[in-house]
């Protein structure tokens, strides 16, 4: 069934002090969105980048998540960290503790909680770890939607468990037959045009286009782009544009999974 509404995700504010990551500033990248990742510290982010985020999502009125990571600012959390999962979750809810506060300070709330890079990956593929995340977010904020991949563990272990969830679609990444991400160091130059007929196309038609070259089908409610892709203000413009002009409406996740398809 075709999509008429889908929420639009970003992950912002992967800086460090006087260092940031990307080529666009998170207040410009802001006015494309409707639902925003906030780094949360391990992998990118610190205190007063946090505050300065939430803050511009407040007044943009856009919807708040926090995006922890695995604790390692050198790699940019895109490196598996061996630690046990009951750690790795102590680190996420560290993480997820931390952006509430700000958004309390703020005046608003946390929409989601989406992993970070290679602890999104791990999470995807670990039934342990999924399971001991969710317990976790059931005692502490059960409300909060979990961001994932439809088909992984998160998103059936948080289902089952009760939680919302977000499936999402990843605009600026590669598929291939098993419906898994392809990621790559480099990342190759893409064209915002091609990206964004790809989104259309996954609302309209449920399928995407493979590196093996064969379509397979695809379920989502949100589309994510990275600020880190190269040309990533261009990218999310053409993505926003496309899906705009083709009637499809871009809502906040919240809004998207609880409006019957």
């Amino acid at each position: 069934m075709a999509l008429k509404m889908v929420d639009l995700n970003c992950d912002l504010g992967e800086g460090y002090g006087h260092w940031t990551l990307g080529e666009a500033a998170d207040d410009v990248l802001m006015d494309l969105i409707s639902s925003a990742n906030v780094a949360t510290g391990f992998h990118a982010g610190d205190p007063n980048l946090m505050d300065r985020v939430v803050r511009l999502a407040v007044e943009r009125g856009v919807a708040l998540g926090a995006h922890p990571g695995y604790r390692d600012l050198q790699g940019f959390g895109r490196r598996v960290i061996q630690a046990k999962p009951e750690e790795l979750v102590n680190d996420i809810l560290y993480q997820v503790g931390a952006l509430r506060e700000f958004a309390r300070r703020h005046g608003t709330r946390l929409q989601h909680v989406k992993l970070h890079g290679a602890l999104y990956m791990e999470a995807a593929r670990d039934e342990g770890l999924s399971h001991l995340l969710a317990e976790a977010l059931l005692k502490s904020s059960p409300e909060t939607l979990v961001f994932c991949m439809d088909g992984s563990k998160t998103c059936a272990i948080a289902r089952d468990a009760g939680l919302p969830v977000v499936r999402e679609f990843y605009a600026d990444r590669d598929y291939d037959r098993s419906g898994s991400i392809v990621f790559a160091r480099r990342m190759r130059p893409l064209d915002p045009a091609e990206v964004a007929e790809k989104c259309v196309r996954a609302c309209q038609e449920g399928k995407v286009r493979t590196v093996e070259d064969e379509d397979i089908d695809i379920a989502f409610d949100s589309i994510c782009f990275h600020s880190d892709t190269p040309g990533a203000l261009a990218i999310g413009t053409a993505v926003r544009d496309a899906l705009l002009a083709a009637g499809i409406r871009i809502a906040a996740a919240a809004e998207v999974v609880a409006t019957p398809a």
